[in-house]
C-alpha cells in the first residue's frame, strides 16, 4: 500500500508539473493575442528617484493606476496606451516626505490630482522592444515624452485566470519641465521612472 502511494503521489506531482510548465508565461511577442486590455491595477507599479542633495538617490512609487492599451502583435505599431495615475497615492516610506509631495509646492494633489499619459506613436526598436512617444500631463503641464518599452510574456494568469500581457516601461523627465521647481537643483530635477505594466484582456 506504502509503494501504491507513494506512486500515486509521484505521478500527481508531475501531473501537477506538466500543468504548471502547460501555463507558463508566452515569452514570444508574436504570440500576444490582440485586442483591448486594462491594466492591472493590484500588481502595476510606477516607481520614481531623483537624487537627494548628491549624497543620495530617493525613491518613490504610485499605487492605483488604471489604464487600457489596444495591441496587435501583427501591427504593433498601432498600439495605443492610455493611463491614470492618482497622485495623492504617492509613496515613499516617510509619512512626513509623502505629505510634503501631496502639498501645493510641490505636485500639489488638490488642484492636479492625477498624473496621464497618452500615447501618439509607438515605434519597434527590436524584437522586444519598442519607444512609445505620447503626451505627460503632471502637475497640470502636458508635455511629450518617450518610454522605453520592453514586453515581458503573456499568457493566463494561474490565479486570476485572466490572459495577460506584461511590459517593463522606463523613461527620464525633468521635473522642472512640468512646473515642480522646488528645491532645484539641490533636490535633482531629472527624474527616472520604472514602470511595471501587467495587463488583462477585456
Amino acid at each position: 500500500m506504502k509503494t501504491l502511494a507513494l506512486a500515486t503521489g509521484v505521478a500527481a506531482l508531475l501531473l501537477s508539473t506538466a500543468a504548471v510548465a502547460q501555463t507558463a508565461p508566452n515569452t514570444d511577442p508574436a504570440a500576444v493575442s490582440a485586442g483591448t486590455y486594462a491594466l492591472e491595477t493590484s500588481h502595476a507599479r510606477v516607481v520614481f528617484s531623483l537624487s537627494h542633495m548628491g549624497f543620495s538617490t530617493w525613491y518613490g512609487d504610485f499605487s492605483g493606476a488604471t489604464g487600457t492599451l489596444t495591441l496587435d502583435p501583427k501591427n504593433a505599431a498601432a498600439a495605443a496606451l492610455d493611463v491614470t495615475i492618482p497622485v495623492a497615492s504617492v509613496s515613499t516610506t516617510n509619512a512626513k516626505v509623502d505629505s510634503e509631495l501631496k502639498a501645493a509646492n510641490w505636485l500639489d494633489a488638490g488642484q492636479f490630482p492625477t498624473i496621464t499619459f497618452k500615447s501618439t506613436k509607438v515605434t519597434l526598436t527590436g524584437t522586444t522592444t519598442a519607444q512609445v512617444a505620447g503626451d505627460l500631463t503632471l502637475h497640470g503641464v502636458t508635455r511629450p515624452v518617450v518610454l522605453d518599452a520592453t514586453f515581458k510574456a503573456s499568457g493566463v494568469n494561474m490565479l486570476t485566470k485572466a490572459y495577460t500581457v506584461g511590459f517593463e516601461v522606463k523613461g527620464k523627465i525633468k521635473r522642472s519641465d512640468f512646473g515642480v521647481k522646488t528645491y532645484v537643483p539641490l533636490i535633482g530635477d531629472d527624474v527616472d521612472v520604472v514602470i511595471s505594466a501587467p495587463f488583462e484582456k477585456k
